[in-house]
């Protein structure tokens, strides 16, 4: 058991990729992955999804990603929660999805300022990368607004918000089959007859963040109305 705790909170992967040997640093953290129960466990699946960004494995690190997330929400332990949400926001900028990547680094800006968690070194470049992508994608005017509307969720929120961004990127870019998991909850919300404001309420977000969703709903579908949208929707149903 000493030695499941030893290998399993250890920061030998963190101190590997920080010198630039992912190599090793996947061994540590393949390693700590196998043994570490709990919240070790999530600890391990955050550094390794980290080191797998570097490794150019998206798929694996958004899989271990979503599992550290699932275990947080299991256990109730967020510390280094933040450094998982960023890992997620890293994915959705090289994914083409800025508007989410930074309403992510805006939740987990928020979580490390109510909670004092501070970002280790060895992860500030890539997060700098992060937000400059971001942010040029975006134009400063929106980065901001997306950036406070992920900073005003609870703790609770910004992960069930993080959850539902799973698998965007692989997601054709028009049509019903490009829409999100989040915008298919919209579309049905609209479809039964809720306004902007209820539906904000029922998904724990902002009015702005619904808007947004239909926005993106009606260029991928190429309409213009809220009608022409229930009217699409009942075809899919």
């Amino acid at each position: 058991m000493r030695e499941v705790f030893i290998r399993g909170g250890n920061p030998l992967a963190d101190a590997a990729l920080a010198c630039g040997d992912l190599a090793a640093a996947r061994r540590w953290a393949d390693d700590a992955v196998a043994v570490a129960p709990g919240w070790y466990r999530m600890v391990a699946l955050t550094a390794r999804a980290h080191i797998a960004i570097s490794q150019h494995e998206a798929e694996q690190a958004e899989r271990d990603a979503h599992e550290a997330l699932a275990i947080a929400t299991r256990t109730g332990g967020y510390l280094r929660l933040p450094d998982t949400v960023e890992c997620l926001a890293r994915l959705a900028a090289d994914g083409a999805n800025p508007q989410s990547a930074a309403r992510l680094l805006g939740a987990a800006d928020a979580i490390r300022q109510r909670t004092g968690q501070a970002r280790f070194a060895v992860y500030q470049t890539a997060y700098d990368a992060a937000q400059t992508i971001v942010r040029d994608a975006l134009g400063q005017a929106d980065f901001d607004a997306a950036w406070e509307e992920g900073a005003a969720l609870s703790t609770e929120e910004a992960i069930a918000y993080a959850q539902r961004g799973r698998g965007e990127r692989k997601r054709p870019a028009s049509g019903w089959g490009s829409l999100t998991p989040t915008e298919r909850q919209v579309v049905q919300l609209v479809s039964e007859g809720l306004g902007n404001n209820d539906i904000a309420a029922r998904l724990f977000v902002s009015p702005r963040t619904v808007q947004s969703h239909l926005t993106h709903v009606y260029t991928k579908l190429g309409l213009t109305s809220r009608v022409q949208l229930v009217q699409e929707a009942a075809r899919h149903t």
